[in-house]
């Protein structure tokens, strides 16, 4: 590939994630005003919007796009919608996350956008145990030779391609181990940690359950949203990974609710 069609790729991802954060801040973007903000034509614009519309981010409407939050907010996105979204938080988290696994610790890496972005930064050390229900998760790991891996069965929803059920459940029966990290869809201070689908609200109990410590890692966008199906209360975190424009009532809640944060 040329230089110039790599900066091209580059240009266009830029602008993608940028038109992606506008919508999720706005609720909604116009044609006319996109093109002018980024000094490219209307119909590079609409491209965007199609390949963001494909994407699950948004949905066409008239002369622009509105967000899919806007239209259906209980709905939980697709994995490459959360892929495509705050990518580089994400990835600043993961790195930090991964940074708190020391030799011989045994975790649980739930699953999830955020969590995957540990499985990739985690140091190959022998003595470090995973334990994962995710199929991403354990394709970042398996090329790492000295980690020793350990896989939740069950049922695999491809929804985001990790597996749940009563079998998943079990498994963790007569497992301790010393850090969960547990990845959120949604996070608000009297509601606690919550996720769209039941069967995964059931499997991240019983990970909190066998852990000595939980850490969530999350970026900010999930702060204040409430999802169908409660995992655990604020107070039986140990920390909080996440951006550094988390809200300033996420710092307050260090000190009312006994866990730390840590913005990266």
């Amino acid at each position: 590939m040329s230089t110039g069609s790599r900066s091209a790729k580059r240009d266009t991802s830029e602008r993608r994630s940028q038109i992606t954060a506008l919508v999720r801040e706005r609720g909604s973007v116009q044609v006319t005003a996109l093109s002018r903000q980024f000094r490219v034509s209307m119909q590079t614009i609409r491209k965007d919007l199609h390949y963001l519309t494909e994407l699950g981010v948004t949905a066409r409407a008239y002369g622009g796009a509105i967000a899919t939050e806007v239209i259906s907010p209980a709905l939980e996105p697709a994995i490459a919608t959360k892929l495509a979204l705050h990518s580089a938080e994400k990835e600043r988290i993961g790195r930090f996350a991964a940074g708190l696994v020391q030799p011989g610790d045994s975790v649980v890496i739930d699953s999830g956008t955020t969590t995957l972005q540990i499985a990739r930064h985690l140091p190959d050390l022998e003595g470090i145990t995973v334990v994962t229900n995710d199929f991403g998760v354990l394709a970042a790991l398996a090329q790492k030779t000295q980690i020793k891996i350990m896989m939740i069965g069950g049922e695999l929803r491809r929804k985001n391609m990790a597996f749940y059920g009563a079998q998943s459940v079990s498994a963790l029966d007569n497992l301790l181990v010393d850090k969960l990290f547990l990845g959120v869809d949604g996070f608000d201070l009297e509601r606690g940690i919550t996720t769209h689908h039941e069967a995964e609200a059931m499997l991240n109990r019983k990970m909190a359950e066998v852990a000595r410590e939980v850490i969530a890692v999350t970026d900010s966008s999930k702060f204040g949203r409430v999802c169908l199906h409660r995992i655990i209360g604020l107070n039986e975190l140990t920390a909080l990974v996440t951006d550094v424009a988390a809200s300033d009532y996420i710092s307050r809640a260090e000190s009312d609710l006994g866990f730390d944060v840590h913005l990266v």
